[in-house]
């Protein structure tokens, strides 16, 4: 009898044994899979933080980040081309020298286009567009504009005296629009503007040494 119940504990015993090893095991299997199921979600969502930032980035370099200065180089360059695009549109109607009214034509065809792409970027920047007729340059001096008065002088010339009233004016404009392209190369950030800034000293400067030698200063 004694012999029969102990072989009945014994046999509970390790029942018992084996029922608390099988829900160890499932607890185990359990917290495995919770865990890689976790782990992978939080390696997942680890591996996404990142990623944020840099998609940030990108989208940042993609729309082109700007400064101050940018803003002060597209507000200060739009007035003076215009200026000299009105300038140009006198020379046909004006200019007796072929040269003339070809740089005239040249320097208008330039300057237009980077009228438009010069407003462009101060609307995606959120700035304003300086007004048709606005001449405010304080931002780089007067960066070589004309006056009003040296404006209704070309306006009222024409001929060799047209010629040489357009050349010497010009060249002072062209010498303040290198000027303030210098300015924003050395202080920009955008990097199609400092691009612009870089054609602009190019072709300015050689426009610049051409009309020194349509005046006899080559």
């Amino acid at each position: 009898m004694i012999r029969k119940r102990s072989l009945m504990h014994r046999t509970a015993v390790v029942a018992a044994a084996g029922t608390t090893a099988l829900v160890l095991a499932a607890c185990g299997g359990s917290g495995d899979d919770g865990s890689a199921g976790h782990g992978g979600h939080a390696a997942t969502a680890s591996s996404s933080a990142p990623s944020s930032p840099s998609a940030s980035a990108s989208a940042s370099a993609a729309q082109g980040q700007h400064n101050a200065a940018d803003v002060a180089f597209a507000k200060g360059m739009i007035p003076h081309h215009r200026q000299a695009v009105e300038m140009a549109d006198l020379a046909p109607g004006r200019a007796r020298s072929a040269e003339v009214k070809k740089l005239a034509a040249d320097i208008k065809k330039a300057q237009d286009p980077e009228i438009r792409t010069l407003s462009g970027w101060l609307t995606s920047w959120g700035e304003d567009v300086p007004a048709e007729g606005a001449m405010d340059h304080s931002a780089h001096g007067t960066g070589g504009m004309m006056t009003a008065e040296e404006m209704t002088g070309l306006e009222n010339a024409s001929g060799t005296a047209f010629d040489t009233a357009f050349t010497e004016l010009m060249i002072k404009h062209h010498e303040g629009a290198v000027e303030m392209a210098r300015t924003e190369q050395a202080d920009g950030a955008h990097g199609p503007a400092k691009k612009m800034a870089g054609e602009i000293i190019d072709s300015q400067s050689a426009e610049i040494e051409q009309m020194n030698a349509l005046l006899g200063k080559g």
